[in-house]
């Protein structure tokens, strides 16, 4: 603690989960002198790998990786710093009540012959819909690993106007080339995905519902959306922009748990000089009278001294919490404190003595070696688009669903270092679940006990038996991510993804550039563009603003 307090530092990151350390491993290799204040005793915010049961390490919230940018990876060297992805074939599984079962992956063959046991016509049609996809994410790309074409905001010379001028005009110029080379009618399929409920586009394609319904889960993950939601197209296409060594759209495992992403980047950011401190909670930034931050008050009264603080915490805990009061704009902290940061979202990691036994797949294994059912996402009480919309209907009356769907997952089937010989992890990526149910409240051990063996019973109903392989769980419902991961809200993205929340208006109009109204403070985690999920691209470009800054300040 003594080498915080008894130094300047060029810059401070506020929260040491994945995109701060993103941010402070750039800084660092730049040549900027960083300290990366955790208030957790572990680093990794909501990628990280705890060991709550011995024996069994869990990824405790967020538990697949594919939106890690590339320029990252690459960039950061995290192969080197101990980063191992572990391809899932095949990457999806559904299971059907009628003793029917759906399997996806990356395998075009397996994707045809699995679909066309439902429909012929959808599995024809099944390739052009991936190749549309994935030509409106090649399109996005550039956005993703770039600042947003913000404006200039508070007093500014005649040069700098004009730099920001012709730099917007440049990124939008790259935006029409771009836009003209995917053609009229891609734009407008791409325009149409992005404003229609997904419902609409997946009726437009298929008609099958359990193969609707399968991709149907990745538009509604993490939000209090339904399917039937204008824009939740976007949530779709968000979550099949990532890519697994090079294979765009595949989710993979990380051998150790998805904490150690964090423990990768962290590594980079230590070997370019990153001082990284856990146990460290930060109670309040300290502003000077002209409007500029000098640095942090920690929660044991220390302060750490720096003319540039990244704050990786959400947006309502940087600026409605952190921020003394009366400095900020009333109109500006009001469209902080007005943000969606509402949450559905409730995670049960399991330990578990053997397999699920699927009653569709039964005899197909044996019951102790894991099959093609038990290597991807296997998706629970989601055979059709109605089914995934009856569970948000339960939840918009404030009660947690009553028949959940749930994304299930078993790490342990590939990453043998995660889990005790013959023994597993399950992951349960529940919703929906109200922050504040109507019913009761999640304080309630015997409410908490109750919702979780209604999951339990429904796993049973597919896999007879689940509930008594069950050696202990542990469960996070969106109170628990508020106080333990500092989710406002329990929303995993720091806010919602809509379309009213993206691009320049994310975190708010006006204030998309990182930058903040506060000189030198500025914002590098998910409530910053491009948005949540484990992608590095918040920090990754906060990082870049800051040492545009520093240049600009330093004169170069």
């Amino acid at each position: 603690m003594d080498a915080l307090k008894n130094k300047k530092w060029d810059a401070i990151v506020i929260g040491g989960g994945h995109n701060g350390l993103t941010a402070a491993a750039y800084l660092a290799r730049a040549g900027v002198s960083v300290a990366v204040l955790e208030r957790r005793h572990i680093i990794g915010g909501a990628a990280v790998t705890e060991e709550l049961i011995p024996g069994f390490k869990f990824s405790r919230c967020s538990y697949l990786q594919s939106l890690l940018r590339p320029s990252v990876i690459k960039e950061l060297e995290l192969e080197r710093h101990g980063l191992k992805l572990l391809s899932r074939y095949p990457s999806s599984f559904t299971p059907c009540l009628d003793g029917r079962y759906l399997l996806l992956g990356a395998d075009k063959d397996l994707n045809h012959s699995e679909i066309s046991k439902f429909s012929k016509s959808d599995a024809d049609a099944y390739p052009r819909y991936e190749s549309q996809l994935e030509r409106f994410c090649k399109f996005l790309d550039p956005v993703m690993d770039s600042p947003t074409p913000e404006s200039l905001e508070g007093p500014s010379s005649l040069n700098d106007r004009m730099k920001n001028k012709l730099d917007r005009s440049i990124f939008w110029a790259h935006c029409l080339r771009r836009a003209a080379s995917l053609g009229q009618k891609d734009m407008v399929d791409f325009m149409d995905l992005l404003l229609s409920p997904t419902s609409k586009v997946l009726n437009n394609w298929f008609k099958t519902d359990v193969l609707k319904a399968t991709l149907a889960t990745d538009s509604v993950i993490g939000t209090t959306a339904s399917v039937h939601t204008p824009g939740s197209g976007y949530v779709l296409l968000h979550h099949v922009m990532g890519e697994t060594n090079g294979n765009r759209g595949i989710w993979s495992y990380v051998e150790g748990g998805m904490g150690s992403v964090s423990v990768a980047i962290s590594n980079a950011a230590r070997e370019a000089g990153t001082h990284i401190v856990t146990d460290a909670e930060v109670s309040k930034l300290k502003i000077e009278d002209s409007g500029a931050v000098s640095g942090i008050l920690l929660s044991d009264g220390t302060p750490v001294h720096s003319s540039i603080v990244l704050s990786n915490a959400t947006p309502y805990k940087t600026f409605a919490e952190l921020m003394p009061e009366n400095l900020l704009a009333a109109d500006f902290l009001s469209a902080i404190k007005n943000s969606d940061y509402s949450s559905g979202t409730t995670k049960i990691n399991l330990a578990v003595d053997a397999l699920p036994e699927f009653q569709c797949c039964k005899g197909k294994t044996s019951h102790q070696d894991a099959g093609p059912q038990h290597f991807g996402t296997i998706h629970i009480g989601s055979e059709s688009m109605e089914e995934i919309h009856t569970a948000c209907l339960d939840a918009s009356t404030g009660l947690p669903s009553r028949r959940p769907f749930m994304e299930m997952t078993i790490p342990s089937a590939l990453d043998k270092t995660i889990s005790p010989l013959g023994k597993h992890v399950v992951n349960l990526f529940i919703q929906y679940t109200p922050y504040s149910p109507s019913d009761g409240s999640w304080s309630d051990p015997a409410y908490r006990e109750s919702f979780a063996k209604r999951c339990f019973s429904l796993i049973d109903e597919y896999a007879p038996g689940f509930s008594s392989s069950i050696v202990g769980y542990d469960m996070l419902t969106p109170p628990d991510l508020e106080r333990e991961i500092g989710l406002t809200g329990g929303n995993i993205f720091h806010g919602a993804m809509g379309l009213d929340s993206l691009f320049l208006m994310r975190p708010v109009k006006r204030w998309s550039s990182y930058r903040t109204p506060i000189r030198g403070l500025y914002l590098c985690g998910s409530g910053a563009h491009p948005g949540g999920g484990v992608m590095g691209a918040p920090g990754r470009n906060a990082a870049h603003v800051v040492l545009h800054d520093i240049r600009k300040q330093r004169g170069g």
